[in-house]
């Protein structure tokens, strides 16, 4: 038989009474339970305080929190006896009927109670309702409808009942709706996901103890309660078994328990339900009675039978569970509370005046700047460093790169196949009556405004590129920086926006007015051009010598066009010559041009964006906020809901914790007190 390794005393009556003994280790301290009521032991004054606190921050709603709480969660199928063995426990009758009588989780909370006069009271939707033993059943049915509706469908919503009663055990346990595959009428379709969606939060948790309630009138694999808790608690260290209704399936029992098939790793305990008008001091002796003199059941160990034996374990395993999950539990209220203080303090002050709205206006542009000038212009990027986008001067940089490649590849023309034709053309079309063999200027600006023309439309792209990509990095400086107000990211957005249209545009013209420079104006002092004209024209002279040899090879070498075809160039005798010249200036001249508007663009591009910084952001964001669109500072003062229920909710958490925190230290401290 698969036993729990909780101590057990063995019990042949119900009015026996039963020696002390230890129950929980906390520390190195073995806590005892002194004999106070006939069917259970009760906490002594050191335990006690223990599973006050879980209640209290059970009430608390800590459980909110995601700090799971040490619980008993009873489960069970439909018609497994679920409700007698809690009414035996109790001492008190729980609502009967057909179908589903558990319709929200029931909180029960029991507590030994000295007077003989018992004290009931519902707690549910902020209410307290005062109740006794002849109204409880019609209570618990009123408030589950006024949680769960009055039909017949189910609710996460619980209702605690607190029972003081003399001679009850001192436990909390939570009491699930009964498992049911097929809805009867008036339950929603989704009846069995619904209960199985309540009892899974509830037995998930480590911290759960699963108290299964099983029909000894049924195979226990078979069992849905049995499937639900093995899927969460596989060793079955968690699970405790009830075999109810004893005296209707005797035979094959005690095989049953000793087997164990399903798991069962804190043991069961064999019960025999209350009948009919019983009292429960009756059905107690009848269940005593039965398991001594019955020739089946009183085989069974008297260590696993009856609802006193079952008191005892559960009060132990209470015990146990609350002293092993205590300290990880005020840890978790601690670092909740260090968490939330913390998200607190980072959020923005709630401004309540114009002058705290400046400041934290300005406080909001001078950080904005900031980080503006380490992204766009020095290169830090500590603030975003696995965000390549925002790695700008990076990214500029290969930008600037891309464009110089383009503009080269886009300038090579077709020189192999018509080497010097278009040369050719131009010079016959502005040659006039002159002096022969000087080249005129006006087929040099020709052929280079043609050269122009052909890569103009890279520069503009390139500007309109920079400046999206330098859009999207500022506006997503601003959002950061000015996170916590919102109600601002509409006038920084457009403000940023205006700003940077602004500066496109006037990058955009500048690099217009350098095309159109370098189109009619053909000028360097840069003396790169007459070098690498004078290593073009070393070729002239095996040009020459080819043109002038008809038996040489047409194919020939020339530095900087490689392996070119002349033999076309015969037929021009008086023009090759001033074509080939005016090849080599403009080849040497073209060198220039494209660095000099690469060069141009670069120290543009780094002069607008320093202007931008350092200059315009902050006067434009200003005048857009104090504009008649921006609103004002009063804005600011204007806290956005979503940052208002935040703040609302981390308040509430916190005042939540302090709570919490503040009923472990009280418990901590009389366990301190106890130990000393």
């Amino acid at each position: 038989m698969h036993n729990s390794n909780i101590p057990e005393t063995s019990s042949s009556s119900a009015l026996v009474p039963i020696l002390e003994q230890p129950i929980a280790i906390i520390g190195d301290e073995k806590l005892a339970i002194p004999v106070e009521a006939p069917i259970v032991l009760s906490y002594n004054d050191r335990i006690r305080p223990l599973l006050d606190a879980i209640d209290k921050l059970r009430h608390l709603n800590v459980m909110q929190e995601g700090i799971q709480l040490p619980t008993i969660v009873v489960v069970g199928d439909q018609s497994s006896g679920k409700s007698s063995v809690l009414e035996s426990l109790a001492g008190i009758s729980l609502p009967r009927g057909q179908g589903i009588c558990t319709r929200v989780p029931l909180i029960m909370r029991l507590q030994h109670h000295i007077d003989p006069l018992p004290e009931l009271q519902l707690e549910f939707l902020g209410r307290t309702l005062q109740t006794d033993e002849t109204h409880i059943s019609d209570a618990i049915n009123q408030a589950t409808d006024d949680i769960a509706g009055s039909g017949k469908g189910i609710s996460h919503t619980p209702l605690t009942l607190v029972v003081k009663k003399n001679g009850v055990p001192d436990l909390t346990m939570v009491d699930l709706p009964g498992i049911t595959r097929v809805p009867v009428h008036g339950q929603p379709d989704d009846i069995y996901e619904q209960i199985s969606a309540i009892i899974t939060e509830y037995i998930k948790p480590e911290e759960s103890i699963i108290l299964n309630v099983l029909s000894a009138t049924v195979d226990f694999p078979t069992c849905e309660s049995i499937r639900m808790s093995q899927r969460v608690d596989k060793t079955g260290l968690r699970t405790l078994a009830v075999v109810t209704k004893v005296d209707k399936a005797p035979e094959g029992l005690l095989d049953k328990v000793m087997a164990d098939d399903v798991n069962i790793g804190l043991g069961y305990v064999c019960v025999r339900n209350r009948i009919g008008d019983e009292s429960y001091d009756e059905a107690r002796k009848e269940e005593a009675n039965l398991f001594e003199t019955h020739p089946l059941l009183s085989k069974i160990d008297k260590s696993i039978v009856g609802i006193p034996v079952l008191a005892q374990k559960l009060v132990r395993i209470q015990a146990t569970i609350i002293a092993k999950c205590l300290p990880e539990i005020v840890r978790k209220i601690n670092d909740k509370l260090r968490a939330n203080i913390s998200e607190l303090n980072r959020m923005p002050h709630n401004l309540t005046s114009v002058p705290e709205a400046m400041s934290a206006l300005m406080q909001i542009i001078g950080s904005s700047v900031e980080s503006l000038r380490k992204v766009l212009l020095r290169g830090e990027f500590e603030e975003y460093p696995d965000d390549k986008h925002m790695h700008c001067t990076a990214r500029l940089s290969e930008m600037l790169n891309q464009c110089a490649r383009e503009l080269q590849k886009s300038s090579e023309d077709n020189y192999k196949d018509n080497f010097l034709m278009e040369e050719v053309r131009v010079l016959e079309e502005t040659r006039g009556i002159g002096l022969p063999n000087f080249l005129p200027r006006a087929a040099f600006l020709m052929i280079l405004q043609k050269k122009v023309n052909e890569i103009s439309g890279a520069p503009v792209e390139f500007v309109s590129k920079v400046w999206e990509y330098i859009e999207k990095v500022v506006v997503a400086v601003l959002k950061r920086h000015s996170e916590h107000y919102p109600q601002l990211e509409s006038s920084t957005r457009r403000a940023a926006q205006i700003l940077i249209a602004k500066r496109k545009d006037m990058s955009a013209d500048r690099v217009a007015e350098i095309i159109e420079m370098e189109k009619i104006i053909d000028y360097t002092c840069d003396p790169e051009y007459l070098t690498v004209w004078g290593k073009l024209m070393a070729s002239k002279n095996l040009f020459l010598d080819v043109m002038n040899n008809y038996s040489r090879c047409t194919l020939i070498t020339i530095d900087g066009f490689g392996e070119v075809e002349v033999g076309h160039l015969k037929s021009f005798p008086n023009i090759r010559d001033q074509a080939f010249d005016i090849k080599m200036r403009i080849a040497a001249y073209w060198k220039i041009v494209l660095k000099r508007l690469v060069d141009s663009m670069a120290l543009n591009l780094q002069f607008s964006v320093k202007n931008l910084v350092n200059k315009d952001m902050e006067t434009e964001i200003v005048n857009e906020l104090m504009g008649p669109q921006g609103g004002g500072l009063e804005r600011l003062l204007e806290e956005s809901p979503s940052l208002a229920m935040k703040r609302e909710r981390l308040n509430k958490s916190l005042k939540l914790l302090k709570d919490s925190k503040e009923v472990v230290a009280k418990v901590m401290d009389r366990i301190a007190i106890n130990a000393d």
